[in-house]
């Protein structure tokens, strides 16, 4: 009976210690629910959205998730650090250009996907990474997940 309850002890353990590193990044489903928030707040105040999701805040920033917008000169509109740079022209870290597909992708009313190689925050090996993209108005917006 005690070497059962230490067994489903330990498998309690490896459960718990497993969500915790699962719930270190965003998931998918989470991404694309801050991407749909997202549009809402550009449709209600463009301006005031922009700046939210650059300082990340009402939600904004969860994790390694924040959306981020390029306008119709394709530089960044809204981003954490890299506000005025150019999205067209950003190429994803195995040199994909990832820019070009992100602006190709976005469609008005739609969410599509667009794939691409990046590191996790504060690491060096790339992994997949996952943006969905739409367009509202003048903007592009997206929100990545890693796979």
């Amino acid at each position: 009976m005690l070497r059962r309850l230490a067994v489903v002890s330990a498998l309690a353990v490896v459960g718990l210690v497993g969500t915790a590193s699962a719930a270190e990044y965003g998931t998918s489903a989470e991404a694309k629910a801050m991407l749909e928030k997202a549009v809402a707040a550009v449709k209600a105040d463009k301006p005031k959205a922009l700046v939210m999701f650059t300082k990340g805040e009402g939600g904004f920033k969860d994790r390694d998730l924040y959306p981020y917008c390029g306008g119709p000169d394709g530089n960044f509109t809204a981003h954490p650090t890299l506000l005025g740079k150019s999205l067209k022209e950003l190429k994803d870290k195995a040199g994909k250009p990832l820019g070009e597909e992100v602006y190709a992708a976005a469609k008005e009313g739609a969410i599509a996907e667009v794939t691409y190689m990046w590191p996790r925050p504060g690491q060096t090996d790339l992994v997949t990474k996952v943006a969905y993209v739409t367009r509202i108005g003048d903007q592009v917006c997206a929100v990545g997940y890693y796979k």
